[in-house]
């Protein structure tokens, strides 16, 4: 957590499996909140969070090192499904 005046800046580290599926202003949800990715690096993603949303989700209750829920923007898997197999067989 990185705090910025009343809000909050919080980086995720996550499996690059599961970040390829992220991009800047995309969505993503931890621990049930649907939020709005600020960055996306090899194996993290940001986002911030205003004071308003701070008071009523459980993510800054968490501490550096806890284990979260990571659900995807949907767009991304089915365009991998759709992709997949054309790129296999140019490679």
């Amino acid at each position: 957590f990185r705090p910025e005046g009343d809000s909050i800046w919080v980086t995720i580290k996550g499996s690059p499996d599961l970040v390829k599926f992220l991009i800047p202003k995309g969505y993503v949800a931890v621990d049930g909140t649907s939020l709005t990715v600020c960055d996306v690096g090899a194996d993290f993603f940001t986002f911030m969070l205003v004071a308003w949303t701070q008071q009523k989700i459980v993510i800054p209750k968490k501490s550096p090192g806890d284990r979260v829920n990571i659900e995807v923007d949907m767009m991304g898997k089915y365009v991998e499904k759709l992709v997949a197999p054309q790129l296999a067989r140019v490679n």
